[in-house]
């Protein structure tokens, strides 16, 4: 009963330590989210949602390199073309559910002050990150499966076994007979 349990809490453990890598990734995208909106929103005369929309693209771009180099460094890294698609893919559903909540606020109910704006945003990044860790933990960065005992040896057992080495010679080369012409 010890090692279920053991093997329980060493995949609550693992869950721990990959939220908050995930959350210190989405911690800085939030920022960078939050900055480039307010950014835009205060230089520029572009809508509302058209703010959002950029500053949630320019975030996607930073959350990348953190998942893939921090976060997710540890799974699997083949089919990066695969891996980048399924992200964007992601990512999109996770833009229109953020600016679909920001859009409801601001253009539905009409709080578009820059406080309102801004907790709006802040409400749909929330809703955002909720299915874009599953998303990303399940069909991005999918997990290692885990290496047992059997399967290493199977896998060792799978390898060719090394070609032998050739004998080095300690004794000279007998000397070769004269010709006769």
């Amino acid at each position: 009963m010890t090692t279920q349990r053991g093997s329980v809490l060493e995949r609550v453990r693992g869950l721990v330590r990959e939220v908050a890598k995930f959350g210190a990734v989405g911690g800085l995208g939030v920022l960078v989210n939050l900055g480039v909106f307010n950014l835009i929103r205060h230089t520029t005369d572009l809508q509302v949602v058209r703010a959002s929309v950029i500053a949630t693209v320019v975030a996607i771009a930073t959350n990348y390199l953190g998942f893939r180099y921090f976060a997710y460094r540890d799974r699997a890294q083949s089919g990066r073309t695969r891996e980048m698609a399924l992200f964007a893919g992601f990512s999109a559903i996770g833009l229109v559910i953020e600016n679909g909540v920001l859009y409801t606020a601001t253009y539905g109910f009409g709080w578009d002050g820059p406080l309102a704006s801004n907790v709006f945003k802040f409400i749909g990044i929330g809703t955002a990150t909720v299915f874009r860790f599953w998303s990303y933990r399940t069909w991005v960065f999918k997990a290692l499966p885990p290496v047992t005992a059997p399967a290493a040896a199977e896998a060792a057992a799978e390898q060719p076994a090394p070609l032998p080495r050739p004998e080095r010679r300690t004794e000279p080369l007998p000397e070769p007979e004269p010709a006769n012409n």
